[in-house]
């Protein structure tokens, strides 16, 4: 995984700070194995990528958002919420269609479909500077990551939210997938 190096200039006029970039989801792992691969990649700021922060059914309360806060601060992990980076409900609905068209579970999705993909970038991506989520981020962060719940990343925003990253600050971001 590539590092940032501070204060160096880049060609998009974005500030660089020392910080690794990570993603995860919840579906797939146990809590305990959740919370074990946020302390194996060394997560030190946590950045909840969601617009509703529950999810419903009793396996994966544990990313229920004040359950969640609780157990990062527990682990000295701080809690970001970054809600303009979350898809609108119309965003989402783009994704709705494609998977009851393609006749496709929402957990067994392997990948966002075009017209998800097309409404993010115009609704969220395109408004979204990288120096902000940059200058959320407290000048000790060292690894961040970016959360949302399902399991494979090419399934999920995140993914387009790392790859808009990986491309402004030409760095690598690593998936934690169970």
């Amino acid at each position: 995984m590539a590092q940032i190096f501070s204060n160096l200039p880049h060609a998009n006029g974005i500030k660089m700070t020392k910080v690794k970039f990570i993603t995860i989801g919840a579906f797939g792992f146990t809590e305990n194995a959740f919370f074990a691969a946020l302390a194996a990649a060394q997560v030190d700021t946590f950045c909840d990528i969601r617009q509703r922060r529950g999810v419903r059914g009793a396996t994966y309360a544990f990313v229920n958002s004040k359950r969640l806060q609780a157990r990062l601060s527990e682990m000295g992990i701080r809690y970001l919420h970054r809600k303009d980076l979350a898809p609108t409900t119309a965003v989402r609905q783009q994704q709705h269609m494609a998977d009851k068209a393609n006749k496709t579970a929402k957990r067994q999705r392997s990948t966002l479909s075009p017209a998800f993909i097309q409404a993010y970038q115009d609704e969220i991506l395109n408004q979204f500077d990288p120096q902000t989520l940059l200058d959320d981020l407290p000048p000790e962060a060292a690894v961040v990551a970016l959360f949302c719940v399902e399991k494979e990343p090419a399934a999920c925003h995140r993914s387009l939210v790392a790859g808009r990253l990986a491309q402004a600050l030409n760095i690598e971001i690593k998936d934690i997938v169970p």
